[in-house]
């Protein structure tokens, strides 16, 4: 049997598996180990367990779960209430000011937390019935909600680029510091299209009225404060970083220890706080780890066979495609298997045929994480079967229906195709502040 039949089946099985419902790890770990044994009998179990080798011994893998367990205590803790708050009442008397806010409040979480589920979850409850009691309109509220809490996997400290750049083999804090600019790029153009359609019709999103506007300037002061928290502590955190005065695990602890002292020092660290603080990291940071290392092993018996080799000559030469023609195409499939999976289950499905010939084509693997993370924001909110379609489905109260949900979102994906484009065309946006700290 040839290598390139060997690699189509192993592609066609991880599919079937993951079809069958089970665990993206458990389908994409079996498939490994299987064809592991299948090609070089029982040694082949040795793949697997060298993956499993390589992931313990990867220092910034640390930056994970601490990461996790700063933005779940900020957010556990009602951080994040005071944050709303404060864009409240600065930013309610302008039309549209609240949905602004709202996307401002989006920024700050993903700083907080870099899950776009935790954006999602605090949107929905927080500042979704505040818009609807005040008139929004639910269709725009939607579109908000869903494209703001997408910036969780992009602005830093996003997850999903550690898990890439554990795929790929790249600095994290190289791909952190790409994905600054591009995502306040997209938060920017969502605020400028909120701005523009709520002046055009003021009904869309209408200012307080001028009694919820009329706060003591002293109790506005008191809310800025409180709501510039998370700005304090992403700054202590990332500041020594970026000097070169720590290392990125030594940030992460910095800024997990300030997060606890400011919970700490508001008065808010419960038993019950800190109790579902480490519980919901130590699951969710679990689950990276599996997810890691079945990618790892899959992808080590992919590569093993020579199958990066082929698919480069299969569609280089066999079908005659340009390498950006062939780029054009992997953001297309990024897209369309982000309408029933979720943005990790992408990378850990492709990571083993898309990383290694984006590589060999001659692009900047840290350029293509951004494109990666970008489409996977958009595939996110993607008819019929988009992550955050049905996050909000669940959150959303009854009045907001299905069909609402997906006629909000098809403005905002229209900007952040726009925005995919422009990275696309100027890759300097996303690689001037890397090679800035980095030095080219």
């Amino acid at each position: 049997m040839s290598f390139e039949m060997i690699a189509l089946m192993m592609f066609a099985s991880m599919m079937l598996m993951l079809m069958t419902g089970q665990r993206v790890f458990a389908g994409i770990g079996f498939v490994a180990v299987m064809s592991a044994m299948l090609l070089w009998g029982d040694g082949g179990v040795e793949i697997a367990f060298t993956a499993s080798m390589k992931l313990m011994k990867w220092y910034p893998l640390l930056t994970l779960p601490l990461f996790i367990y700063m933005g779940f205590i900020l957010s556990e803790s009602g951080i994040a209430d005071d944050l709303y708050k404060m864009f409240h009442v600065w930013m309610g008397g302008l039309n549209g000011g609240l949905a602004i806010g709202t996307i401002g409040l989006m920024v700050l979480i993903s700083a907080m937390n870099g899950l776009s589920v935790a954006g999602m979850a605090i949107g929905a409850t927080i500042a979704l019935p505040e818009l609807l009691k005040r008139g929004y309109d639910k269709r725009m509220i939607s579109g908000v909600v869903q494209a703001g809490s997408s910036l969780g996997i992009l602005v830093p400290p996003s997850v999903v680029l550690v898990l890439y750049a554990m795929i790929a083999r790249q600095p994290v804090g190289k791909l952190w510091l790409a994905g600054v600019i591009p995502g306040l790029m997209m938060a920017t153009m969502f605020i400028v299209y909120i701005a523009i359609r709520c002046k055009i019709n003021p009904t869309l999103g209408p200012p307080l009225s001028k009694e919820e506007r009329d706060v003591p300037m002293a109790e506005k002061l008191r809310l800025l404060q409180a709501g510039m928290l998370p700005l304090i502590i992403f700054f202590v955190m990332m500041f020594p970083f970026v000097k070169g005065w720590t290392s990125l695990v030594e940030s992460s602890a910095v800024g997990a220890a300030t997060a606890t002292i400011a919970a700490i020092a508001k008065r808010r660290l419960t038993k019950v706080v800190f109790e579902n603080t480490v519980r919901q990291t130590l699951n969710i940071s679990a689950m990276f780890m599996w997810i890691i290392l079945a990618a790892l092993a899959f992808g080590a018996v992919f590569d093993g066979v020579g199958a990066v080799k082929a698919i480069k000559s299969f569609f280089l030469d066999g079908l005659g495609l340009s390498r950006w023609e062939v780029l054009i195409l992997m953001q297309l499939s990024f897209l369309l298997m982000g309408t029933f999976l979720d943005d990790t289950a992408m990378l850990v499905i492709v990571a083993p045929l898309y990383v290694p010939l984006v590589g060999a084509l001659g692009f900047d693997l840290i350029w293509y994480g951004i494109l990666y993370t970008i489409t996977s924001q958009i595939a996110y909110m993607t008819p019929p079967f988009g992550y955050n379609l049905f996050l909000m489905r669940a959150m959303a109260p009854p009045e907001i229906t299905l069909k609402d949900i997906y006629m909000s979102i098809i403005p905002f994906v229209g900007v952040m195709l726009l925005a995919l484009l422009t990275v696309i065309v100027f890759p300097q946006i996303a690689l001037w502040l890397p090679g800035l700290v980095y030095g080219n």
